[in-house]
């Protein structure tokens, strides 16, 4: 039954973690925000993030973290929503992030994974549609 789906490419959906002046960590460290961009000149509909972090631990023992799903019922053409607060803790993990939505009746599907150590100051570059810096994952 799943191999009737056609799932085309996802084109103009992006993910990107970005340093968040307002949200600040117990230590008194800035935290950091998970959001999802819509570049395309079209509306997003029943769009369906799901997250979780994967990976080892400082010890080489497995480790997962919660799955926290996300449902926004619209994204907008050329715009931005929040998806979660990210904590640096999980920073040395596999954070994915995988991302359904619908345009018109079309599903769409795509994982995007930021990959251990990947989430860094060296590694910010310009987000035009966010105005600010962060690590951007299309």
């Amino acid at each position: 039954m799943k191999n009737d789906i056609v799932f085309d490419p996802v084109e103009g959906v992006s993910v990107a973690i970005v340093p968040a002046e307002d949200v600040a960590l117990e230590d008194g460290q800035p935290g950091w925000q998970v959001y999802l961009l819509n570049h395309n000149s079209f509306n997003l509909e029943n769009v369906i993030v799901s997250s979780n972090g994967y990976g080892l631990d400082r010890h080489g023992e497995t480790v997962r973290t919660s799955t926290l799903r996300h449902v926004f019922p619209l994204v907008e053409a050329h715009s931005v929503v929040p998806i979660e607060p990210i904590d640096p803790g999980v920073f040395h993990l596999n954070n994915q992030y995988w991302v359904s939505y619908y345009r018109g009746s079309q599903i769409f599907d795509k994982k995007f994974i930021f990959v251990p150590d990947s989430i860094i100051e060296a590694n910010l570059t310009p987000i035009a549609l966010l105005g600010r810096d962060g690590i951007l994952h299309s």
